[in-house]
């Protein structure tokens, strides 16, 4: 596996740990997850550029 696939994977993960339906994330609303989502967005252009 290349580093890119293993990064987007990654992200992936830290997306779902951040979205607010767990019981202790239910105060934090939906900025981590739109913060993670924007790195997602950043990180799957990258990788269909080729630059990953």
């Amino acid at each position: 596996m290349s580093l890119g696939t293993i990064l987007l994977i990654v992200v992936i993960l830290m997306l779902v740990g951040v979205l607010p339906v767990w019981p202790h994330a239910r105060s934090w609303g939906y900025a981590p997850g739109g913060i993670v989502g924007v790195i997602l967005l950043i990180v799957i252009v990258l990788f269909l550029l080729g630059r990953l």
